[in-house]
Parts: structure tokens; sequence; C-alpha cells
């Protein structure tokens, strides 16, 4: 361990994998963000902390499981001369499942039927649930990469509990900004959306670059930022052209 310690090698590669697995976390945290805003507010934070606690264990397991990892993206079946593995499957299916809940969420916005949903134990084990299950998809492949970047393992534990940590830390403050305003709320969804249809893309083969993805949303909430600002300079105007 110490001469782990000692080596820069293992250095680099924490501070690779760490940058890593928190930008991969983005969609995470905004999709934790959305599920925990339909709960009570008392119990939105017990759901964040417990669902990302067992989405650290679900990750840790992927990762001390090595062989079996490798094993993921070997074919089970073909059809044809498609080769489909356990990880499009994975992909597959949880782009979909984010497809559905991004397209859900929309819906109930765009109608106006959103609603808490009830403070019994059903809701809160199902959000939980849910943020277990979507981060399993989105840490597949950062893990499948955590182990071709580094070559000790306590590296990358190191570095996907700074990522939760991260996370964690994060989410409040965004889930509380996107329930505060309905547009960055949509626009996440619209985020949401985007990631799916890219787990589908790699389900079936065909890879987007994440850098794509994160430009996109990027430069959308760059342009809602200022249109934020602008929202509130008009508000200051009107306020100021009232009291004259």
């Amino acid at each position: 361990m110490m001469e782990l310690l000692a080596s820069p090698e293992a250095w680099v590669s924490l501070a690779t994998l760490s940058v890593l697995e928190i930008v991969l976390g983005i969609d995470n945290i905004i999709f934790l963000s959305i599920v925990t805003n339909r709960l009570p507010k008392e119990q939105q934070p017990k759901a964040r902390f417990f669902g990302l606690a067992l989405a650290l264990v679900a990750r840790l397991a992927l990762l001390f499981s090595l062989a079996w990892m490798t094993k993921l993206t070997a074919p089970i079946f073909f059809l044809g001369d498609f080769a489909v593995s356990w990880r499009d499957l994975v992909l597959f299916f949880g782009g979909a499942f984010l497809i559905y809940k991004g397209t859900d969420e929309m819906h109930e916005m765009l109608e106006g039927q959103t609603s808490e949903m009830s403070v019994g134990t059903a809701g809160f084990t199902y959000v939980i649930f849910q943020i277990m299950v979507i981060d399993m998809v989105f840490s597949l492949d950062s893990v499948i990469t955590a182990i071709g970047i580094a070559e000790h393992l306590p590296v990358m534990v190191i570095a996907i509990l700074i990522a939760i940590a991260v996370m964690l830390l994060a989410a409040a403050p965004v889930a509380g900004f996107v329930d505060r305003h309905p547009t960055v709320k949509m626009l996440a969804l619209a985020f949401l959306l985007l990631v799916g249809a890219a787990l589908v893309a790699d389900g079936l083969h065909f890879h987007i670059p994440r850098a794509y993805l994160y430009f996109a949303i990027g430069f959308s909430i760059a342009v809602e930022a200022l249109n934020l600002h602008a929202a509130r300079a008009r508000d200051r105007r009107t306020t100021e052209e009232r009291s004259d």
C-alpha cells in the first residue's frame, strides 16, 4: 500500500478517474434531483442518501467482480450478424427507461399534473430503487473504463468514493434549483431524453461520444442562465417603475 501511495502513476490515475466519475455523474445527479423532488420535502434528503449509498455498494460490487465484468462485453447471442452482449442489453433497456421516465415527467409538467408521492413506504422505496438501477446503468461504462485506466483496485475504489461524495453534496442544491425553475427542469428532462437515446444507441453498437452530449447540454444551460438573468432584470425594472 505504501508503494502505491508513493507512485506518481497511481496519483495520476486517481485524479483522472475521479474527474471521469464526477463528469459521468452529471446525468445521474439530474435524474436523482428529478425523482427525489416527487417525494415530500422531509423525505428527500433521506432518499438521496440511501439511494446513493446503495448505488455505491452496487458500483463497488461491480468493481470487485472484475472477472465477471470482462464477460459483460462478450456476445451471449446473435441476431444475424449482430452480436448482443449483457452490456448491450443493460444500456438498451436502461436508455429506454430513461426515455420513458423523461417523457412521463414532461407530460405531467405540460398537463399540470405534477404532485408529491405519498408519504408511504411504497413511494419512498420506488424512488430509491430507481436511483440504484439508473446509477447501475450510468456507472457500467465508467466502471469498465476505470478497469482499463487504473491498474490498482484501491485507486478505483477511492475514485468511486470521491465521485459518490461529490454527487451527494451536489444533489440537494441541484434539486432545489431545478424545483424552483420549471424551465430548468424541462431542460433537465430533455437532457435525460438525450442521454437515454445515447444509451439505446450504444446498446445498438452506435456510439455517440459523450462530449457531444455534454457540449449540447452545456450550451443549453448557458442560454437558460442568460434567460433567467434577463427575467430577473425585467422583474427588477418593473418593480422600480412601479415604485416610481
